[in-house]
């Protein structure tokens, strides 16, 4: 990253700049459908892939192949984008860096599909709710209670702030859009072939590890980075966010999901986890805070909040880092 920003006097404030120019595209225009996503393209390459690889023998090898050429192409193509343009002028260089970067984070994408809920709630249209939370949840929805409507947003919430911001701010921070976009690439790979039953066990395994791994820091910097948010978000149970995060993000079946959903759990003082059907399949997974009192429609606004202030403050870290070492 810094080797193809090196025609310019500071390359850090360059970098810092398309980062926050990544961040107030988002912010403004999210994901419109008339612009050319790259997840899209990576979804459609790993689906390609994937339909002709994962069948016979060996497939825990053949998962590895896929998750390696994904990976090396998704790099290899968006490296060469990004160096051939600031070839052409360093300007056309630093727009393509912010439009790409922009596309591996979804602040506004997240916001919106929480509002999405939270509005016919507040309108009283309970079914509408249901039916929006089912478009970001796998679970059924069609008889969830209000409170559970709630929990589930706040849970999608929580968890993907991890995957759809800080992560791939981490790595767009430590190598620009390539490394960014190569994170999606791998997030992708998780939630199309990482899962845990008879067609992809073996086949996903490469992807669902490798995604833990770059997931590692990421989850617990934004742990931290909320709590250190929840000082300026009135109402927050600061104390207690500690004790739950250190006492129930290990719970989570994920190594990294917990620590955001627990945090947050701890913070407003609910609990995260419990019941939950897929299929009419009844599943129990790990609790994640205190029962202290139900659920309601305006912890949806909370989780928001603390969205939004856990980015914040991971990217000013982030940018501290970088000055602190350059």
């Amino acid at each position: 990253m810094l080797g193809y920003l090196s025609t310019f006097n500071d390359p850090i404030i360059i970098l810092c700049v398309i980062l926050l120019a990544a961040i107030l595209l988002d912010l403004i225009i999210g994901d419109p459908c008339w612009i050319p996503h790259p997840v899209v393209q990576m979804g459609k390459l790993i689906s390609f892939l994937e339909t002709r690889w994962n069948r016979g023998e060996r497939r825990m090898r053949k998962g590895i192949i896929l998750t390696a050429t994904v990976i090396l192409s998704i790099f290899c193509i968006s490296f060469s984008i990004v160096f051939f343009a600031y070839q052409l002028h360093p300007l056309a260089g630093v727009l393509v860096e912010i439009y790409l970067i922009s596309t591996t984070i979804a602040i506004k994408g997240l916001r919106t599909a929480a509002k999405n809920v939270l509005t016919p709630l507040v309108h009283g249209n309970l079914v509408k709710a249901r039916k929006n939370v089912s478009m970001v949840v796998g679970r059924d929805t069609k008889s969830l209670p209000e409170s559970e409507v709630v929990r589930g947003t706040v849970e999608t919430v929580a968890e993907n702030t991890v995957d759809g911001i800080t992560a791939p701010l981490f790595w767009a921070i430590i190598g620009g859009a390539p490394l960014a976009l190569v994170y999606r690439a791998i997030n992708t790979l998780d939630s199309m072939v990482g899962y845990k039953n008879e067609r992809f066990m073996q086949f996903g395994w490469a992807s669902a590890k490798l995604d833990d791994v770059v997931n590692w820091i990421p989850a617990r910097v934004t742990a931290l980075s909320m709590w250190l948010a929840s000082f300026f978000i009135r109402g927050s149970k600061m104390k207690h966010g500690l004790k739950i995060t250190w006492r129930d993000a290990r719970k989570h079946p994920s190594p990294n999901s917990g620590w955001s959903e627990a945090m947050v759990a701890g913070l407003i003082g609910i609990q995260l986890g419990g019941i939950n059907y897929y299929s009419g399949v009844k599943s129990i997974r790990a609790t994640m805070g205190d029962p202290l009192r139900e659920l309601v429609r305006s912890d949806i606004e909370k989780s928001i909040l603390y969205m939004h202030g856990g980015w914040i403050v991971f990217f000013v870290m982030g940018v501290g880092f970088l000055f602190l070492f350059r």
